[in-house]
């Protein structure tokens, strides 16, 4: 099974859940060669529970995932910490839902909820949990307590970051921060848009169904991390996509006043 283990479903915060493109984002996966996708929508995304009302109607619910015509879409979770750094959840619906319920007072910055705090919201769940682009020069986990770090279940090697900060150092940098905590890498491309799957990817020896069957094959390194050799192609293309329409939305903004 190959699987993307950071990926967003909107092409911003501030957009609307849309199937159409939803369903263009999985076609491109499929097209790129991945098995699986964990959505992990930010928190604070708008109207964060639109995909799931959407979703519900349209496709199956297996295990922790939804079967979009035998593709697997994981349900999870992008949350900011008020330390700096983001957090991945993915595991099962009523959990990641319920989860997001108890942060409704925390998706304003200057009300992130503490790292510790979140962890302890996830216990009791059967959750991966993944530190997001630990290195990520905006939002690093790096100034995070090791100890408190040690209850997450892996890093990401992001495919944003490999393109942003470089695909050799970011690797080395990344996998020993990791081996300091004494957790394990896992691949997330941290896309926004269709062109970006399949920059970075994990092959697992098996299939799995939920959460835990993920987190336990990880433990087992039952899996490998692959890096497209055309990534800064695919991640690159999706960067000027996407300054390319802030730019506009900036202009927009000023004829606006």
């Amino acid at each position: 099974m190959r699987i993307d283990f950071h990926t967003h479903g909107k092409w911003t915060k501030q957009t609307s859940f849309s199937l159409l493109y939803f369903e263009e984002m999985i076609e491109n996966a499929r097209d790129a060669g991945l098995d699986a996708t964990a959505l992990t929508e930010h928190f604070n995304t708008h109207q964060f529970f639109d995909l799931f009302h959407v979703l519900d109607d349209h496709y199956p619910y297996v295990g922790d995932y939804y079967d979009v015509n035998g593709f697997k879409v994981f349900t999870g979770m992008e949350v900011d910490v008020r330390e700096g750094g983001h957090i991945l959840f993915i595991g099962p619906r009523a959990s990641i839902q319920e989860m997001r319920l108890q942060l409704e007072a925390n998706t304003e910055k200057e009300h992130f909820i503490p790292f510790s705090d979140l962890m302890e919201l996830g216990k009791g769940h059967p959750l991966l949990v993944i530190g997001a682009h630990p290195l990520r020069e905006k939002t690093p986990l790096t100034h995070i307590d090791p100890e408190l770090l040690n209850q997450l279940d892996a890093f990401d090697l992001n495919g944003r970051d490999l393109f942003r900060q470089g695909l050799e150092q970011m690797q080395v940098e990344v996998a020993a921060f990791a081996e300091k905590i004494g957790k394990p890498v896992v691949c997330g491309s941290d896309t926004h848009l269709p062109i970006q799957y399949g920059a970075v990817y994990n092959d697992f020896d098996h299939d799995c169904q939920t959460a835990v069957e993920l987190k336990a094959a990880i433990e087992a390194n039952a899996y490998r991390i692959g890096i497209s050799p055309v990534l800064k192609t695919r991640v690159g293309a999706a960067e000027t996509i996407k300054n390319v329409w802030k730019k506009h939305k900036k202009q927009d903004s000023i004829k606006s006043v």
